[in-house]
């Protein structure tokens, strides 16, 4: 048996908890790296939304939109401590799950309200055009 071995070291640079699990190293530069990515990827949207960058709001709210999906990666993986490998594999599919989940309700509500005129009957329709 090498020395390397005998000495408790392995050929990984993963500390390991008591269950063999690799340990999350957390760091002071690996929390400020992620405020500051939080922190402009929430001040490019405010900025863009204030000064009118945009003349319509459909570019500007896909923006947003990919901004947002690309902060709360930054949140997972910075703050969280999401990967493939930590608790062998089960939180990334807790993740998916709960994505796939997101996904078909809010998918669901914003087809539910867009079709919501269409759906709604001829006499709804006259009591709402008498409205003030």
């Amino acid at each position: 048996m090498s020395e390397h071995l005998q000495h408790g070291h392995d050929d990984g640079h993963h500390e390991h908890g008591d269950d063999g699990v690799a340990a999350i190293h957390v760091t002071l530069k690996g929390y400020l790296t992620g405020f500051g990515l939080a922190a402009i990827l929430t001040a490019i949207p405010f900025w863009l939304v204030m000064s009118g960058a945009f003349a319509k709001s459909g570019p500007a709210s896909v923006l947003i939109l990919m901004l947002a999906a690309i902060q709360i990666v930054v949140h997972m993986v910075y703050f969280l401590h999401l990967n493939t490998k930590s608790e062998g594999g089960w939180n990334m599919l807790a993740l998916v799950f709960t994505i796939v989940l997101v996904v078909i309700a809010l998918s669901g509500s914003i087809w539910i309200m867009y079709h919501l005129n269409d759906n709604m009957t001829p006499s709804m329709m006259q009591d709402t055009r008498n409205l003030p």
